[in-house]
């Protein structure tokens, strides 16, 4: 149903209303949409305040955790005015000052196969702005059975995607990505690193093709997957075909139901073995130790130089994990060997791997984030 727009809107979208293939018509289409999107964080953030600028009438969020100082490198949306806010909340303060003319509907969970549909039905669109596979293919399947249009993105470093799915007649996320790679191959943002600015390109990006869909104008991005290298600076734009294979939207499909799906990485079959770890707080107890000659030990940084530099462990040796081959050789064979990184999924990968050749290695559970926070508060994080 179309909706009148009043002076004031008449005002706020006069730039959207002279584009003839948007015009009154359009953007009383926009007072009507109802968006959601799923994340309010690096791609969430940039696309929540364009969907509040665009007059989306009724936009959704969510997001189950809060706004630390990390985040704001680019995830523009939050401040320092809301550390320690629900992402959602933080979300909403900024998208009601740009437009108060807006409904945002905050919902401060986790997505799951038990509340995915109760909480998408209601929407028009979803954008999915999630950092995780579990969650992707989450959306992606309760978009398929509700048949709402996905739009999807991610971001790694300096390189970004984006594509539309669940469109009639269009591939699924299934039909481009079938599985999720292993853990191993799939480093998070805190441990790979994302391009501030970046985020911002992709979110864009997100954002006019959720707007596309919603006034039915262009050629939106189904069954091609758009790819933008930030360091060239070079786009492409390649075609996703729909997999007569997948088991989702295919003809012979096996996912009939969320409730019927399982949200792992890796089966517990093929998960490597467990790598010992040590807690922070037993690593200070040995390196106090160490510094009256009870106990020996190597402890091993994994970290890159410039890591290294913002904040270490005293006592610690750097080994920057793409060297570590080079030099493992020269490591003690009779010492224990400890080893970290920021958060301890770097250093988990390294410890399998000299586990192979030296008897006893073992991770700092939570990497220096954790020791700063649990031994020595006064030492920088990043």
């Amino acid at each position: 149903m179309v909706s009148t727009l009043s002076p004031d809107e008449l005002q706020r979208y006069s730039r959207h209303i002279s584009i003839d293939s948007v015009g009154v018509e359009g953007q009383s289409r926009l007072k009507s949409a109802r968006v959601l999107v799923v994340g309010a964080g690096g791609l969430g953030s940039p696309t929540l305040m364009y969907l509040a600028a665009a007059g989306v009438g009724v936009v959704g969020v969510i997001d189950d955790d809060v706004v630390e100082r990390s985040n704001l490198q680019r995830q523009v949306i939050h401040g320092e005015s809301t550390l320690g806010v629900p992402k959602v909340d933080s979300a909403h303060r900024r998208m009601t000052d740009i437009n108060p003319l807006i409904e945002v509907r905050p919902v401060t969970e986790r997505l799951t196969a038990a509340n995915c549909f109760d909480i998408l039905r209601d929407y028009d669109v979803v954008i999915d702005g999630s950092d995780n596979f579990p969650t992707r293919y989450l959306v992606n399947d309760a978009c398929h059975f509700l048949g709402i249009p996905c739009v999807w993105g991610s971001v790694f470093q300096f390189t970004g995607q984006a594509s539309v799915f669940n469109v009639e007649g269009g591939p699924c996320y299934r039909c481009l990505y079938p599985q999720a790679p292993p853990p191993e191959l799939a480093p998070s943002c805190a441990e790979g690193g994302v391009f501030g600015a970046l985020c911002a390109s992709v979110a864009a990006v997100q954002a006019t093709e959720a707007i596309k869909l919603i006034l039915s104008h262009g050629r939106p991005l189904v069954g091609r997957l758009w790819l933008y290298d930030g360091t060239e600076v070079e786009t492409q734009v390649l075609k996703v075909n729909k997999d007569p294979l997948c088991p989702l939207c295919g003809p012979e499909a096996t996912i009939t139901d969320l409730t019927d799906l399982s949200y792992v990485c890796a089966s517990p079959a093929a998960a490597p073995p467990p790598v010992a770890t040590i807690s922070p707080e037993t690593l200070a107890d040995r390196l106090e130790r160490r510094g009256r000659a009870e106990d020996d030990f190597l402890l091993v940084d994994v970290r890159e130089q410039f890591e290294w530099d913002i904040v270490r462990i005293e006592g610690a040796r750097l080994v920057p994990q793409g060297q570590m081959a080079a030099q493992a050789a020269a490591f003690p064979p009779d010492r224990d060997i400890i080893v970290y990184c920021k958060s301890g999924g770097r250093s988990e990968k390294v410890a399998r791997v000299l586990s192979t050749d030296f008897p006893r290695v073992l991770n700092l559970d939570g990497g220096v984030l954790a020791w700063a926070a649990r031994v020595d508060p006064s030492l920088p994080v990043y």
